[in-house]
């Protein structure tokens, strides 16, 4: 089958935006294919520093043929409708269509043919439209066309452009095209410095094993796998272990075209500042690797580049170069450190006072303010120590002033427990600051030990409140103050540790410290009905999160929203423990069968309400029960709503879901022997609300209206 080869030749795209430009590439122009009728068997594309490839096989040799039929107007319309109609099909006279008679008239249908194109001349058509359109993050024009209007625009200066097609078994042709001077051809180039002659290509499979020899690995996941293996080969040989790290690898891959890994070593007097200070100073700066002695897990002075030459002398030079660069840096590391450790993290607590939070939330200071009272108070529900919580509170964000994380802001916390534990904090004060950032994410660790969980838990809590409180949220893929994040890092806190915490009083708490405070937001927000408005929108919030969260671990998302809808649902470890007991129980037969019962049940009050304009809430009187099945369901209703609503109250949901299920055979008995729509008014109105009572029975559990099925 024909096979397209195009290649994009240019100076360096910068690593970061490769990933996604081979993706654009591969779907721009497939997508196009399609559109065109040029339904194709499969496409891969490619990306290294120089080049952007894409590989499309089993496109056909041309368009099919294309019939279709094109309703005009009415015959006997006016004369300008019939002329527009003539015009947009393409006829010659009005004669050429056909009169085809409906329902409403007699018509005029033109029938179009087009005979379908080669693909060489579709494909010229397209390439072009993908390339000037690219969306680059950022691009630039060069050279004496630059100024003119409709100049090609790219991330970087474009040198050649391969564009091939044909059939496996003949040479295939050029796609005739040129874009601001670049003719369309067959030849490349290969490594920059190791193989910088031309050459032809004819077919993916021959540009592929051409690239190898001149030096080009075209495949990123196989640049990815030789600079890994190389790197655990070469410090296996030194008895050490690579200390892994993808995103350094992922960008690493994007500088080179052809991988060679090198060793070098630095001073071991730096070994005396912090590893994560001398990881985050090599890795930043020259995008090396750092190694670890096996056994003892510990940062040795020694680190892996990963060069793009073969250099004669070995690489010697290359090493040398890094060794001089990484000495300076570390030079200044380390005096960053040995200059923070000269003030301690309490007296930098003022200049926070300085510092804009938000310009609605007032200043840093207010906000380590109400962290340091939320703290205190959450502590004694984590069994932390208050002391030591208000303590970890009032420090936790000092490390934002030093000199290292404002070089290396990634290492916030992390340096705080540094320098905690340099001036003799308590170690539980220590590992509360860097820890009270976590969890950062989906993968992150949770805090475990209580003084961390404490000021974790109030700083997100205070985050999300704040920003509530300023009708400031999350909007669509928008989140600029990562609320999503901290909603769920309270939800792991809660449900890991097994923390009861009543969500809806800590948020007022804030509220009340915004108040208190001042706060800069404004008199809507003093108002009562505003900050529970809030309250119950944030709540809602963590509704959805935990439904994320839930989701993710197989949990049904509708159980969530049938729990939460019960008023004052605000402790999210209950939550969790009714969704899994819930789900538990629809899995049973009684559980399938209860709720088809209460579906039912709904189904016909929900129309005989509408029907009547009327509501039939309330309880129904005893002495009506005409049948025994309608005595029965009264007892089981009655029976099943106290002991779930014990259960609950004792806070064990299996137990209130066993009560549930005594309903079913009650339920399915009714519906078996008992008319409800009656002609006897009274009776009628009586048995409707016996059936609502299943629906204010199973509201002991959970409001079984949300749940689907």
């Amino acid at each position: 089958m024909p096979e397209l080869l195009l290649e994009l030749f240019s100076e360096e795209i910068p690593a970061r935006m490769q990933a996604r430009a081979a993706e654009d590439l591969r779907r721009a122009v497939t997508d196009r294919l399609v559109d065109a009728g040029l339904v194709y068997e499969g496409a891969k594309a490619f990306v290294t520093p120089r080049r952007l490839t894409l590989s499309v096989h089993g496109v056909p040799v041309r368009q099919p043929d294309l019939r279709e039929e094109k309703k005009g107007p009415r015959v006997g319309a006016a004369e300008n409708a019939i002329a527009g109609f003539v015009k947009a099909a393409g006829l010659r006279s009005i004669s050429e269509a056909r009169v085809q008679p409906d329902q409403k008239g007699d018509f005029y249908i033109a029938v179009i043919e087009r005979p379908g194109r080669p693909a060489l001349d579709v494909i010229a058509e397209i390439l072009p439209e993908v390339i000037k359109s690219f969306p680059w993050p950022k691009s630039m024009r060069w050279g004496a066309s630059s100024r003119q209007p409709g100049a090609l625009n790219w991330v970087r200066p474009l040198h050649s452009i391969i564009a091939t097609f044909g059939p496996e078994t003949e040479e295939p042709d050029i796609v005739p095209f040129a874009l601001d001077g670049i003719a369309a051809g067959n030849q490349t180039r290969g490594h920059r410095f190791l193989a910088p002659q031309p050459f032809t290509v004819r077919r993916f499979a021959d540009y592929q094993h051409k690239l190898d020899h001149a030096k080009v690995v075209l495949d990123r996941g196989r640049r990815k796998s030789i600079i890994l293996t190389e790197a655990k080969q070469l410090a296996f040989a030194q008895g050490l272990e690579l200390i892994e790290d993808e995103g350094l690898l992922d960008e690493v891959a994007g500088l080179v075209e052809w991988p060679v890994v090198l060793m070098g070593s630095f001073d071991a007097q730096f070994l005396r500042i912090p590893d994560e200070v001398i990881r985050a100073t090599i890795r930043n700066n020259q995008k090396c690797f750092v190694l670890r002695d096996g056994p003892h897990a510990k940062l040795v002075n020694k680190f892996l580049l990963v060069s793009n030459l073969e250099a004669e002398d070995g690489g010697k030079a290359i090493i040398a170069g890094n060794e001089r660069v990484i000495r300076a840096r570390l030079t200044d590391a380390k005096f960053f450190y040995e200059t923070d450790l000269k003030t301690k993290l309490e007296d930098r607590l003022a200049k926070f006072h300085h510092i804009i939070f938000h310009e609605k939330l007032g200043s840093q200071a207010e906000r380590i303010e109400r962290i340091e009272r939320l703290a205190s108070e959450l502590a004694p529900l984590v069994g932390a120590d208050v002391a030591k919580a208000r303590r970890a509170a009032r420090l936790c964000k000092a490390d934002l002033l030093t000199e290292v994380v404002g070089e290396f802001p990634e290492l916030q916390g992390l340096m705080g427990k540094y320098y905690a534990q340099a001036q003799g904090e308590d170690e539980a004060v220590a590992h509360a600051i860097e820890d009270h950032y976590r969890p950062k994410g989906p993968d992150d660790v949770v805090p475990s030990e209580p003084v961390s969980i404490a000021v974790a838990l109030a700083d997100k809590l205070d985050t999300l409140a704040c920003f509530w409180s300023i009708d400031e949220r999350p909007t669509g893929s928008k989140d600029p103050y990562a609320l999503r994040r901290a909603a769920l890092g309270v939800i792991r806190l809660i449900v890991d540790n097994k923390i009861r915490l009543r969500l809806s009083a800590f948020g007022r708490q804030v509220f009340d410290y915004l108040h208190q405070l001042g706060g800069g937001i404004g008199d809507p927000f003093y108002a009562v009905e505003y900050r529970q408005k809030a309250v119950t929108d944030l709540l809602s919030f963590f509704a959805d999160r935990l439904k994320v969260q839930l989701r993710d671990q197989g949990a049904r998302h509708d159980l969530v929203d049938a729990v939460f809808a019960l008023e004052g649902q605000d402790d999210l470890l209950l939550i969790v423990r009714r969704v899994e007991a819930l789900g538990k129980f629809l899995d049973t037969e009684d559980g399938k069968n209860l709720l088809a019962g209460y579906k039912r049940a709904t189904s016909i009050i929900r129309i005989e309400e509408k029907k009547d304009a009327r509501e039939y809430t309330g309880a129904p009187d005893p002495k009506r029960y005409s049948l025994p099945e309608e005595k029965a369901l009264a007892a089981a209703i009655d029976t099943a709503k106290t002991e779930a609503t014990r259960a609950v109250e004792k806070e064990d949901f299996e137990a209130a879901m066993r009560a549930m299920a005594k309903l079913r055979p009650s339920v399915d008995a009714f519906f078996d022997k008992v008319t409800v729509n009656v002609g006897d008014k009274g009776l009628r109105e009586n048995r409707l609300r016996l059936l609502n009572e299943i629906r204010a029975a199973t509201r002991a559990v959970a409001d079984f209206s949300k749940i689907e099925g």
